[in-house]
């Protein structure tokens, strides 16, 4: 029963060992291999509790790079993401630059992307004016495509350094 402590106290969630809270998190979501150890250590695990540990997940493919860096790729490019802010997410997280490109190697037409992405938000119209240009340009890069996608999705006559 909830009230039938003092006032004032609260009751002590028992900590769980190292194993039982990597497996809890994996259980939520993929980590990548440093992203769960920084987290694990932020919990007050040690890294020598963490030392036999990842080799085991890994062994036993609960803790998987590859797959949590292909299925990280497809997420955030159905959100309309670009490769370059997807590449700089990833290595934040720290994934290796070899899966990082393997990854994003997946996908194959970022110019189409780039392009479906400039048509949602502004409509399949070429823009005009060269303000116009610059704003969805602008748009674009933020989405993290590159600026030889920008310049292919916004039309032949795009040079954004003129």
């Amino acid at each position: 029963m909830a009230g039938s402590r003092p006032p004032g106290t609260r009751r002590r969630r028992r900590r769980l060992d190292v194993r039982e809270a990597a497996i809890a998190l994996l259980a939520r979501r993929d980590y990548s291999r440093s992203e769960l150890e920084r987290r694990l250590l932020s919990q007050g695990y040690s890294a020598e509790e963490l030392a036999p540990l990842i080799p085991e997940l890994l062994e036993s493919r609960a803790l998987d790079d590859v797959r949590f860096a292909n299925n990280y790729v497809s997420y955030h490019v159905a959100r309309g993401q670009g490769p370059v802010r997807i590449r700089v997410e990833l290595e934040a997280l720290g994934v290796g630059a070899g899966l990082i490109e393997a990854a994003l190697a997946l996908e194959q037409d970022w110019l189409a992307r780039a392009r479906e992405q400039r048509g949602r938000r502004f409509g399949p119209k070429v823009p005009g004016s060269r303000v116009e240009q610059l704003r969805q340009a602008r748009f674009l890069q933020s989405r993290g495509f590159s600026s030889d996608h920008i310049r292919a999705a916004l039309g032949a006559d795009f040079e954004a350094d003129s």
